[in-house]
């Protein structure tokens, strides 16, 4: 009996390794637009295997010899099951009819829950457009890049700050690409306004840790945007007027079926309600932008897209003082499949950051900026059903103008000065490969090869010795002066970078509802903003590495725990350690704007940071929301160079200027009915690092004060409440043209968070004597606004 029991177990086997195995490939798209969908899982409900659509909508899931249940899933979207009959390689392109029972709860499979439990990715996190719109806002102005700030480990230096900063980086070291093109500054209006209009948006990914081998060039994080294709089927428009601006998006298929455009444009317009108020005031203080795309599809296994970017701030008093800056990028891609199992993307980029100043009464203008051509081709190899390889090649060419200041009118006396303009090349090659070993085990690991190329210039500045000086009596670092210079040809390599940057990540699943994950990666950093402020600010200069300034080199390593409850609420814990080498630091009041002497004014130093991240969310039914808390340290150290000198601080660990100890954020939606709808978030944060006088003495009759170390002391605590209510009146309900209105409250309790305090002094007339004082600045109170958005 037994020998007859081996027997059939043995031509189980047997049978079963001689299955043939097919492939099932095809894009999933949005019934009602066409438009791909991004991250959908279909899943075979008898072997539990399963896929998600890539950053095109495409999938390729290797099946064995058969009839199969498939399960085709995606939140927001009716799930649907089809059964395939599988006895060759078959190509299915599936459409989602979107949910229209928004008041009841939209049950995710537990097959879907599975991928991403065991799924050997962490430290992402990913954001519908939907979320984002529902979080309320400061003047109603839907902000992106403000939304991603409720998540745990990212942050911003503080409120009407530019950037964001993620565990414990610099604004610098994110990359945040807008279809594959990198948008140098991230802000409107000086930090208080991101430059991602939302309706433009599809899909958005935060990568925090864990990063794949096909990302390169930054440190900290990598925040890949994708925009709306556009309407193969109907003409469609929606929009929105605000306080603050307004916006309108069309879209609509060129070819039913094969091809559309999509087109969005938003402007803000303060400056039009300036003259009402100053009726002889010609001053101007506004931003717009303009996000635009084009697709194709040839046939079934090729399409083509172009898609752009243009937007500027304008800020200008009369002709007296005129301030410009934005971005522009724009994108041509191809997407190509060879066959069911490989996929392919070549894309050619352009993108371009620009900033010009004009002064009148100085009589001068002042352009400066960076441009950069960025070739890429990206390929995915899916092998079988365990293994898929990602694999490519970038380059990208560089050119950085660090300011031209010229005349702006005969006989000003102001002479034309080119700041040498500074090039480089950055190249890479990667390989990356998802493999689940087994039912428990799934593995992420991947290598990339970086190398940076700085080329020659005119005008490079020689010293006798290093470019930053010290004094041993003063304790101090000054710049020193260059003794000549020379000119190196453009086609010449200065200096030559080359770094290994592994990636690995590995999931371990405990079960179907919860799992161990890891990951380790280390990234290079070859282009550095030079900024002495707490955040970036347009005026701040992009520079690379070259011979005095290294590039930065992060290593990271995190340790999470995900747990999903019933498939309602799901729970991320996760640990993080890094270090960043070469990490730029600068002498005491160093002055970066129009410095030709750049590296006179900098030192090298590093950096580490560490923490814990805790996420607790409910995506689903009538409430919703999140909890999301971290508790973490962001600390920079520049010793002395020689055992003379004392460095920075003394050479201490210190804290960086985006440090938050503490970063809680509660996002809470309840949909009330078919018509209201409220959502409401609180943020509490530790004061942001400043540096605080001490003492003061008196110098030639001035009352001087005397700055202690760098970062020693805080702002106070943060917090705030936002709330907003959003109301569809019933002749909305059912018409083709649908409309609501959007009332919030910024600071619903006039919270005055300082955003920095300034040391000045206060002269006493009746004595003649004078004495410092501190003054508290405030951004924002309570700030109510209303909006109506429409579409049709």
């Amino acid at each position: 009996m037994k020998k007859n029991l081996l027997f059939i177990f043995l031509m189980s086997c047997l049978f079963t390794w001689a299955q043939e195995k097919y492939t099932l490939t095809g894009t999933v798209k949005d019934a009602n637009s066409g438009e791909t969908l991004i991250g959908v899982s279909i899943v075979d409900k008898g072997s539990f295997r399963g896929t998600v659509t890539n950053e095109y909508g495409f999938y390729s899931l290797t099946l064995t010899e058969g009839v199969h249940t498939v399960e085709i899933s995606y939140i927001g979207y009716t799930t649907i099951r089809k059964e395939i009959k599988l006895r060759k390689n078959q190509q299915l392109n599936l459409n989602l009819e979107e949910n229209t029972q928004s008041l009841e709860e939209v049950v995710i499979s537990a097959y879907t829950e599975k991928i991403s439990i065991k799924k050997a990715e962490m430290s992402v996190n990913k954001m519908k457009v939907q979320t984002v719109k529902e979080i309320p806002a400061v003047l109603g102005e839907v902000d992106v890049l403000k939304s991603i700030t409720t998540l745990p480990g990212v942050t911003t230096a503080g409120e009407g700050q530019s950037g964001f900063n993620v565990r414990g980086g610099a604004a610098d070291q994110n990359l945040v690409l807008l279809d594959e093109a990198t948008l140098f500054n991230t802000s409107h209006l000086f930090g208080f306004f991101s430059v991602i209009n939302a309706d433009a948006i599809k899909d958005l990914k935060l990568y925090k840790g864990g990063v794949p081998a096909k990302y390169g060039g930054r440190i900290s994080s990598v925040l890949d945007i994708h925009q709306k294709d556009g309407n193969k089927y109907e003409f469609h428009g929606n929009g929105g007027i605000g306080l603050l601006s307004s916006r309108l998006t069309l879209e609509g298929p060129i070819k039913k079926k094969k091809a559309s455009f999509f087109v969005s444009g938003r402007r803000s317009y303060a400056d039009l309600f300036l003259p009402i108020v100053q009726p002889n005031n010609d001053s101007k203080a506004y931003f717009y932008d303009l996000n635009t795309k084009l697709n194709w599809e040839v046939d079934a296994k090729n399409k083509l897209f172009l898609s752009g970017y243009f937007g500027r701030d304008i800020f200008a008093l009369g002709t007296t003082f005129v301030n410009e800056y934005g971005n522009a990028v724009a994108n041509l891609r191809w997407n190509h499949i060879f066959n069911s199992q490989l996929f392919s993307n070549l894309s050619l980029i352009y993108s371009d950051y620009y900033y010009g100043l004009e002064i009148d009464i100085a009589g001068f203008q002042w352009n400066s900026g960076l441009e950069n051509y960025n070739l890429k081709y990206d390929l995915k190899q899916y092998f079988n059903d365990d293994i898929a390889i990602n694999y490519g090649l970038q380059t990208i060419n560089y050119i950085f103008n660090p300011g031209k200041i010229e005349p702006n009118k005969p006989g000003t006396g102001i002479a034309t000065n080119q700041i040498a303009k500074k090039y480089a090349l950055e190249n890479g090659l990667y390989i990356d490969v998802e493999h689940r070993l087994n039912d428990k085990i799934d593995l992420r690991y991947g290598l990339r090869w970086s190398n940076f190329l700085r080329m020659g210039e005119k005008e490079i500045n020689l010293y006798q010795g290093s470019p930053v000086l010290y004094d041993p009596e003063t304790k101090l670092y000054e710049s020193a002066e260059p003794i000549g210079q020379k000119d190196v040809s453009r086609g010449t390599i200065r200096k030559a970078f080359n770094n290994l940057e592994p990636r690995f990540s590995i999931a371990y699943a405990l079960n179907n509802k919860s799992s161990f994950k890891a990951s380790y990666q280390r990234m290079a950093q070859y282009i550095h903003i030079l900024s002495n402020t707490q955040s970036p600010t347009p005026l701040d200069i992009w520079t690379p590495s070259g011979e005095r300034i290294k590039p930065q080199l992060s290593d990271q390593i995190a340790f999470g725990y995900s747990q999903d409850f019933n498939n309602i609420y799901s729970l991320t814990a996760e640990i993080f350690g890094k270090t960043v080498d070469n990490r730029i630091d600068y002498i005491d009041g160093a002055d970066l704007v129009a410095q030709e002497a750049i590296e006179s004014v900098i030192l090298n130093g590093k950096a580490r940071a560490y923490g814990l991240e805790l996420l607790f969310k409910k995506e689903q039914g009538k409430f919703n929301g999140w909890i999301s808390y971290t508790l973490s340290r962001s600390e920079q150290q520049t010793q002395g160079r020689t055992s003379q000198e004392i460095g920075i601080n003394n050479g201490k660990w210190y804290a960086t200027g985006y440090d938050k100890t503490h970063d809680l954020s509660i996002i809470a939606n309840y949909k009330a009915s078919k018509k209201w709808k409220f959502n409401s978030s609180f943020t509490l944060q530790s004061g942001q690092p400043i540096t605080y006088a001490v003492a003061s003495y008196d110098y030639l009759g001035l009352n001087v004060p005397d700055y202690g170390d760098r970062n020693a002391n805080r702002l106070p605590i943060y917090h705030r409440l936002d709330v907003s209510a959003t109301y569809v009146p019933k002749k909305y309900e059912t018409k083709n043209w649908k409309g609501e209105w959007v009332f919030s409250v910024y600071n619903l309790y006039n919270r005055q968070n300082a955003s920095s305090i300034d040391f000045l002094q206060d002269e006493n007339t009746d004595t003649g004597t004078t004495r410092n004082i501190t003054e508290r600045f405030t951004f924002f109170g309570i700030v109510p606004s209303v909006a109506f958005n429409f579409k049709f």
